[in-house]
């Protein structure tokens, strides 16, 4: 699952590529808006840990990773 994160004043989104499914990943971002001090906790695939506080996220999308495409043919 990749799960994109905008930071507010910072030009350049954060992409988190995830095992969680898009349910846990959206009980953990309303987990850190709900309160001033929440901080958002995703573990990627590689088991680092990314931590973005609550107050400073602008936007998250959460989506499925497009697989790529080998072969002639594909359009």
């Amino acid at each position: 699952m990749e799960v994109t994160i905008g930071v507010q004043n910072v030009s350049r989104e954060l992409t988190v590529e995830t095992d969680a499914d898009a349910a846990e990943v959206a009980r953990a971002v309303d987990a850190a808006l709900a309160t001033p001090d929440g901080v958002l906790r995703l573990t990627d695939t590689k088991g680092r840990t990314v931590l973005v506080p609550g107050r400073s996220m602008g936007w998250v999308q959460v989506g499925e990773t497009e697989k790529g495409k080998v072969g002639f043919g594909n359009v």
